[in-house]
């Protein structure tokens, strides 16, 4: 795929030393990209986390400070009860779910502890991932018209995508965004591994917790797909995508069935 040069944007140096939150790692501005028609990607109108559930008050301020409008949450219900966000419902913040997991890959307590005790060695955390982001491509089709509608309306903005990690489900969605805005392919698959940068800490934690769970019947290594992105986890399904449709506009209207000037209008909000 031939890529144009667009206008420079922040570099990734630039986006990884932003500010940091107390209670979220992976809390980035989607925007600030030159596109490849010579136009920018808005800074300040979309930005990718991950949950909400641990902000401080700091945080919280920092927030109402950015203008936030809208969260779009795409996490599971079972997630968002057990993490709530910490955003005050006084805020005047509206929050809308658009799960993004398909329901065969959402897992009970008791079904996660089976899956990793029963033939451990089997588990190809690689594979599994790989299929989560072709579900979400090819069976989050509702969710994804959902998600277009509500940030194709300019009261929507400033707005804030996020899951648990902010690097798969929200990966998945920011690529379509920025592929949509324009941004060249190479940047947008440079901006979705960063989240390497920012999830070291939390995710050696969560693989601490899940080796105890299979009772260390699980290497650290077997994991790592579960920790971590890869490019070809999201480049396998953005080709996917774009070999059946011929760019992420098409896809959008017609794999997932989206008014084609709600879509244009989301582009025009995104650029300038």
């Amino acid at each position: 795929m031939t890529q144009k040069k667009g206008k420079m944007g922040m570099n990734h140096k630039e986006r990884s030393q932003l500010r940091p939150f107390d209670g979220v790692a992976n809390f980035r501005d989607a925007g600030g990209f030159g596109t490849e028609d010579g136009r920018m990607m808005k800074k300040g109108m979309l930005y990718r986390s991950d949950d909400l559930c641990k902000l401080s008050q700091h945080d919280i301020a920092r927030i109402e400070q950015l203008g936030i409008k809208l969260i779009v949450d795409l996490r599971t219900p079972n997630e968002c009860k057990s993490k709530p966000s910490r955003i005050p419902k006084q805020s005047g913040i509206e929050t809308i779910h658009a799960s993004m997991q398909h329901e065969s890959q959402t897992y009970s307590r008791s079904e996660f502890f089976r899956l990793l005790t029963q033939k451990p060695k089997e588990l190809d955390f690689a594979a599994i991932m790989k299929d989560v982001y072709q579900k979400m491509a090819h069976d989050r089709k509702q969710q994804i018209q959902q998600i277009i509608t509500a940030l194709s309306d300019e009261k929507n903005y400033p707005a804030i995508i996020h899951c648990t990690s902010g690097k798969d489900r929200t990966g998945f969605v920011a690529a379509t965004l920025q592929l949509l805005a324009g941004v060249p392919y190479q940047t947008v698959m440079e901006d979705y591994l960063l989240s390497n940068e920012h999830i070291g800490p939390r995710a050696k934690k969560m693989e601490q917790a899940i080796r105890w769970i299979s009772l260390f019947r699980i290497t650290s290594e077997q994991m790592k797909p579960l920790f971590e992105v890869r490019y070809d986890f999201l480049d396998d399904v953005l080709q996917d995508v774009l070999r059946t449709h011929g760019s992420i506009e098409e896809y959008l209207c017609q794999a997932c069935e989206i008014d084609r000037s709600k879509v244009v209008r989301l582009r025009e909000l995104l650029t300038e």
